[in-house]
């Protein structure tokens, strides 16, 4: 039974994404009702984790090492409310319920803090850095959000077909790219992180978006085959993030794109009607 603190803390996740992502957002409201408290709950935890790392907690004046802190008890009263069913913190309870009815344990929470904790200690990523941060943070998210759309309202939750973790998992890492790409100036300046050892070259930028590419290609193989109360954010999200790959083959390197409305807008009409996105590159 959902009480009044369940679905408090439920409004309280919906507040966290509704401020920081529109994009997200916008893909929130075309998840069936079934999923799309747990899919919030999901993606408020990343936030708030992704904040303590990310300038949030340093802005306050918190050093380093408290930072590490933080990030540390963040993951135990994570793990812990999974186990009890109950956190003080609003973001971690209503993440807490998605995980105890979906079935997301510690095999995918604690990647996801590795990778956090990574931001603390590291700021140069080879290639093999870059697969197991990205694994961690965002291939990890793509997985605890197919365990809800598979799992939510069940009984007992049930392992996903493994198409469909390929493809949440080429999701994740497309999704990413894509954010290290258009965040590369600010992550490069104001944090001093280098994601992809670009350095200026414009060579292997491409072959980043040539791998965002076949990401994206991999799973939009899996969205026909999830749960038809979820295919058509999927299919939004998906649109979404392959126009931002799009623009980011013609844009200046020091340019942040985005997406305008009336384009948002018309990816996902196109989504839930079922027609496939139009080609554009500007």
């Amino acid at each position: 039974m959902t009480t009044l603190y369940d679905r408090c803390a439920q409004d309280a996740a919906a507040s966290v994404i509704a401020a920081y992502s529109t994009s997200f957002a916008l893909a929130c409201r075309l998840l069936g009702p079934r999923v799309r408290s747990h899919v919030r709950s999901v993606y408020a935890l990343v936030r708030v984790a992704d904040e303590i790392v990310d300038g949030a907690a340093e802005n306050a004046g918190v050093p380093a090492a408290t930072q590490r802190l933080l990030l540390d008890d963040f993951e135990t009263e994570t793990l812990a409310a999974i186990d009890r069913g109950f956190s003080t913190d609003l973001v971690v309870h209503a993440f807490a319920l998605a995980a105890r009815e979906c079935g997301i344990d510690g095999e995918l929470v604690r990647p996801f803090f590795a990778s956090m904790r990574t931001d603390l200690t590291r700021t140069q990523h080879d290639g093999a850095s870059h697969d197991a941060y990205v694994y961690g943070s965002a291939e990890v998210v793509g997985l605890m959000c197919l365990q809800v759309f598979v799992n939510a309202g069940r009984r007992t939750p049930l392992a996903p077909a493994p198409h469909l973790i390929e493809g949440a998992r080429r999701l994740g890492a497309a999704f990413q790219d894509v954010n290290f790409l258009r965040d590369r100036a600010d992550d490069e300046s104001r944090l001093g992180r280098d994601y992809l050892g670009l350095h200026g070259d414009r060579g292997d930028r491409a072959a980043v978006l040539a791998r965002i590419d076949a990401d994206l290609a991999a799973a939009a193989r899996a969205i026909p085959d999830l749960p038809a109360d979820c295919r058509r954010a999927v299919a939004t999200a998906h649109g979404l993030f392959a126009e931002l790959a799009r623009r980011l083959r013609v844009a200046d390197d020091s340019v942040r794109v985005s997406v305008p409305a009336p384009v948002k807008a018309s990816i996902a009409a196109r989504a839930v009607i079922g027609l496939p996105q139009r080609q554009r590159v500007a």
